[in-house]
């Protein structure tokens, strides 16, 4: 990644071109230019990609800095304010400062009553977390979210860890990607892969699906457009062995969940490592930290948080999700990449964007109808979060089980197709 240090009326522009701002801030009041220079990074890593895939005559047009608003430009969503866009999560109070909490999943509701130890009602939980966050100290509450396994976590001071290196780039064309993440930050890697001419693989079990295939179908299209979708189901003997076969045919495999998991299927990144694959590891806070997390919690537990008078604001929406992706495509299609094990920590890359103390965020000002921030440059203008085309379906689940194998010389006897 590149170094932090940012010219602010660069920083202020690239956060105003990107979408995010106008989803940053109160829904009564402005938007907010948040603090840091992702949409600056963000911007970088998109042009090491666009490199990489020229090397083979591969075109990828992408704005990175527009990237992170994009899901929003699909959605309709606003700025919520201490609400994440997309509804399931709260900045609250603690005892001693504040706590990005999510509940997102349909268990997190009586996830967050044992957490609190006492009953919470499942239409609306927050009353009683609220009340209990404000007698207890965020280093409790990550505590006990880790071992309960709740998106949850105070929001930290901004810090800037070593940044994960960026090599020169190296072409992606011709190679085989096998994708086993779901919702935003790995299928985004996959699909900026793909457009540096990747093949890519989905990979999903007939009972965890990417969940995302229940959000915004123009999104997830466009994400998975032109991708194939594998469904094998490793509690089967077949189905576990063509698993194993078809990580070891991938060139890069990419994984987006506690390293546990994989594991659990038999499969073993370091194995992979030493026969030269590229193996992309995306967890919310490293792979030897237990913690779950989600774009916005996450983003904001890195210290990533625009903040007003009334205190701390969410930027964007699910920012460290389009932010890590970036990231994690990026160091693929770096020349260091093959036969190494790439951790890809969704709180470092975030963090790495923050500089310098948390302060009150530049605020937006009307002009006519549209809003403006002002500059030691000018008056630069908000931009709305913005969609792109689509260049092709996106796989049903499972549709291309038979055939990827059957191409790859994967033995299909007693394979299960949907």
């Amino acid at each position: 990644m590149p170094p932090t240090a940012t010219p602010p009326s660069r920083r202020v522009r690239d956060w105003a071109d990107s979408g995010v701002a106008v989803l940053t801030g109160r829904p009564d009041g402005p938007p907010l230019i948040p603090p840091g220079n992702a949409a600056t990074v963000a911007r970088l890593l998109a042009a090491h990609i666009t490199d990489a895939a020229a090397l083979t005559g591969h075109t990828v047009a992408v704005d990175g800095a527009r990237l992170l608003s994009e899901r929003a430009a699909f959605t309709g969503s606003s700025r919520r304010g201490d609400v994440t866009v997309g509804g399931s999560g709260r900045l609250l109070q603690t005892s001693d400062g504040w706590a990005a909490v999510s509940c997102a999943r349909p268990d997190d509701p009586y996830l967050l009553g044992a957490l609190i130890s006492a009953d919470v009602d499942p239409a609306d939980p927050w009353p009683a977390v609220t009340g209990w966050l404000a007698s207890h100290s965020g280093v409790e509450l990550a505590e006990r979210a880790e071992m309960l396994g709740i998106a949850a976590s105070p929001v930290q001071p901004p810090h800037a860890p070593v940044p994960p290196p960026v090599g020169g780039p190296r072409s992606v064309a011709g190679l085989l990607v096998v994708d086993f993440g779901s919702l935003w930050a790995a299928p985004l890697c996959s699909h900026l892969l793909g457009l540096a001419g990747a093949r890519v693989v989905k990979v999903e079990t007939p009972t965890r699906p990417d969940g995302a295939r229940r959000g915004n179908a123009d999104f997830y299209t466009l994400l998975h457009g032109g991708h194939e979708s594998v469904c094998l189901d490793p509690g089967r003997p077949a189905d576990r062995a063509a698993l194993s076969e078809l990580v070891a045919t991938a060139d890069i495999v990419i994984e987006a969940s506690r390293p546990r998991a994989l594991a659990g299927f038999g499969l073993d990144a370091e194995e992979s490592v030493t026969r030269g694959t590229t193996w992309v590891s995306i967890t919310a806070a490293g792979r030897a930290s237990g913690r779950v997390g989600f774009g916005d919690d996450v983003a904001a537990a890195a210290g990533l948080v625009a903040r007003d008078a009334d205190g701390p604001t969410f930027v964007g929406d699910a920012i460290a999700d389009p932010l890590t992706g970036l990231a994690a495509a990026a160091l693929a299609c770096s020349a260091d990449a093959p036969g190494r094990l790439l951790e890809v920590s969704m709180t470092d890359v975030v963090a790495a964007t923050l500089t310098g103390p948390r302060e009150t965020s530049p605020v937006a000002r009307r002009d006519g109808h549209r809003w403006v921030v002002d500059t030691e440059d000018g008056v630069i203008e908000i931009a709305e979060p913005r969609t792109r085309p689509s260049t092709a379906e996106a796989p049903d689940l499972g549709r291309d089980t038979t055939s990827v194998l059957t191409s790859l010389g994967i033995p299909t006897t007693g394979v299960s197709t949907l």
